[in-house]
């Protein structure tokens, strides 16, 4: 694979990235050392496939599962279920005869209704804690404006919010996240409705999640990216970490992709974020960096990133199907977007 520093500079700076939606999973419950467990798998994946597409936290399936599971258990059991469902599609190769299927106006709308969703969720931190919310938010939507990097703006706008709790007089007591910080089979709940549409909707978020984020990072490292391969290594990632506690690990658009040697970087950057989350690191980290800090950076993710570049392909691909299916999926979950898309879709003669 070959080896050189930008491989580990760009490995660093994706780290970097991902650490703060790691504490975004913490804040829903999710323990760090179980989803180390989907690193290692992730890791062994991109070596053996030599694939450019690493994992990691991703925060769109973190919030959506975080937001669908009523606790710990359902949260953790939604993102089981969707790990197996996805092991088995990418293992068949059905990704991309899905893709084909539901069509690009459908897919891309409800990839827009996400970026809705991850928007809300954003202001409802905001008014959660508004000096931490309105600090992170300002300064993300300011530092994107200014450099269009994403890791940039992930960086500073955690940094203000942090510094923001700081100097209130009254400190925001966190979660003890160590207490549920061991490698131990929980019980997963998977009789509740709200399981099952959130599994449902989880799917079909990573049906069209692995397609883009993978393929931006093969665009970016010039290579050609199996998209059934990766499905397959993050589906048993997501099934092992959440088995024992942990979060999902998806496929993302990562900055390793440009990095001398792409496969090189993912490994490094997937074996950090596995000594990291072994060593104990990400609950330090949450215990003084509030979760409402992340709230600029999914704000701008959502509503300045994923929003305007989804909503724009979708719309011309099929203004009527691709409109529907994004207000439906912002109003409800990706599954039921989807699902009004296709019937849509076929109800106008669009097969």
């Amino acid at each position: 694979m070959g080896f050189q520093v930008g491989d580990l500079m760009a490995a660093i700076a994706v780290v970097v990235n991902g650490l703060p939606q790691g504490l975004l999973a913490l804040s829903f419950g999710f323990a760090a050392l179980p989803t180390s467990l989907g690193f290692i798998v992730g890791t062994v994946g991109a070596l053996l496939f030599r694939s450019v597409a690493p994992i990691s936290f991703q925060a769109e399936s973190i919030v959506l599962a975080g937001t669908m599971g009523k606790d710990r258990h359902e949260r953790c059991a939604i993102v089981f279920i969707t790990g197996v469902v996805m092991a088995i599609i990418g293992a068949a190769g059905l990704l991309e005869p899905t893709i084909r299927f539901i069509g690009p106006a459908v897919e891309n709308g409800m990839m827009a209704g996400v970026g809705i969703i991850l928007a809300s969720v954003a202001v409802k931190m905001v008014k959660e804690q508004a000096l931490v919310g309105w600090g992170s938010l300002i300064s993300a939507v300011g530092v994107y404006a200014f450099s269009k990097n994403l890791v940039n703006t992930i960086v500073i706008s955690v940094a203000v919010g942090t510094i923001v709790r700081l100097l209130l007089p009254e400190k925001v007591t966190q979660p003890a996240y160590g207490e549920i910080e061991k490698i131990k089979r929980i019980p997963l709940s998977f009789r509740s409705a709200s399981v099952i549409r959130g599994a449902l909707a989880m799917i079909c978020l990573q049906i069209g999640g692995n397609i883009a984020y993978a393929g931006i990072t093969g665009s970016i490292a010039r290579s050609s990216v199996n998209v059934d391969h990766v499905t397959l290594y993050s589906g048993i990632a997501d099934a092992v970490s959440s088995a024992f506690g942990g979060g999902p690990v998806e496929a993302i658009i990562s900055g390793t992709g440009a990095a001398p040697n792409p496969v090189t970087a993912a490994v490094i950057m997937m074996g950090l974020m596995t000594a990291i989350l072994i060593a104990g690191l990400l609950p330090i980290i949450g215990k003084r960096v509030p979760s409402e800090s992340i709230a600029g950076f999914l704000f701008v993710l959502g509503a300045i990133v994923a929003f305007p570049t989804n909503i724009k392909l979708a719309i011309s691909a099929d203004p009527l199907v691709g409109g529907v299916s994004t207000v439906v999926t912002a109003a409800t979950d990706p599954f039921i977007g989807l699902v009004a898309g296709v019937i849509v879709k076929f109800l106008m003669g669009n097969s």
